[in-house]
């Protein structure tokens, strides 16, 4: 269903926001944003001088690399066009990013190491949808079924579950509770993560869901 149709309007500014996930040959995954401003119209920047309809004001990217536990092993920033002539000088500084992981606390870290005068404003707000990316990348079946063929193809396969050595329990979903969907007493938290669901009839759909596994949808 669209939007509802709008008023008579002139349309002024663009801003793309794009992110993507991939596997790498080495086991680990590259997460990837860009975000990109641009004006409708001509307009002069003191640096760059006259800029027309579609040349970018901002085109900035940031790459993060990160191991099975989402913890950034390796960063990757670069400003290709800014307002400024000094903005890109502050990309290594992203740098600060490795040896955090992405989840519960992740955005106060980034603010701490790289918020106001020690970061880029559109860099950092970047972050924000890279991080999503990282799991809607990272917590797929197809993802589990790289990283299994990668680790048997190292040689590195864990062994198998057995009667003496019985399965870990499964974590709690990092998107309950993160939108009206994903409410833990709500019908999608009840169809696939029981494990987790909190409604009237918890007790009931845990156990009919005893042994099954479900791939979780965000």
């Amino acid at each position: 269903m669209p939007l509802s149709p709008p008023i008579g309007r002139q349309h002024l500014h663009t801003r793309r926001v794009v992110c993507q996930g991939f596997f790498r040959d080495d086991g680990l995954w590259d997460i990837e944003g860009r975000i990109t401003d641009e004006k409708t119209y001509d307009h002069a920047n003191e640096w760059r001088g006259a800029l027309r309809p579609g040349d970018f004001v901002h085109d900035m990217s940031i790459r993060l690399t990160v191991d099975q536990t989402f913890t950034i092993v390796e960063v990757d920033a670069v400003t290709d066009k800014s307002p400024y002539r000094m903005c890109g000088d502050i990309a290594p500084d992203f740098r600060k990013l490795i040896g955090l992981r992405i989840g519960g606390g992740f955005h106060r870290a980034v603010r701490e190491r790289l918020g106001g005068i020690h970061g880029c404003t559109h860099i950092v707000e970047l972050l924000g949808p890279v991080a999503t990316t990282a799991f809607q990348t990272m917590s797929s079946g197809k993802a589990r079924e790289l990283n299994r063929a990668h680790l048997a193809k190292s040689g590195n396969s864990s062994e198998p579950a057995t009667a003496d050595a019985p399965a870990k329990p499964r974590r709690r979903p990092y998107v309950i509770d993160t939108c009206h969907a994903w409410a833990a007493d709500g019908a999608v938290v009840k169809r696939w993560a029981p494990d987790f669901y909190t409604g009237p009839d918890a007790e009931a759909v845990r156990a009919a869901a005893a042994g099954k596994e479900v791939e979780i949808e965000d």
